[in-house]
């Protein structure tokens, strides 16, 4: 993996500790990781197999 450097509001920062600390995530790099995954799924790999599929009709 690559280390990222991000910086974010503070009311971010503690909703990830809040996260964790909740146990809905191990650690806050984990939650970003998975935020980033769902992000990408519903913004960019949802777009592409959709234009993947309009190219082959």
């Amino acid at each position: 993996m690559k280390l990222v450097t991000v910086h974010l509001p503070n009311e971010f920062l503690y909703g990830l500790d809040e996260l964790v600390r909740m146990q809905k995530y191990p650690t806050r790099s984990e939650a970003i990781r998975v935020a980033i995954r769902d992000l990408l799924k519903d913004e960019l790999w949802a777009h592409q197999l959709s234009a993947a599929k309009t190219a082959t009709v």
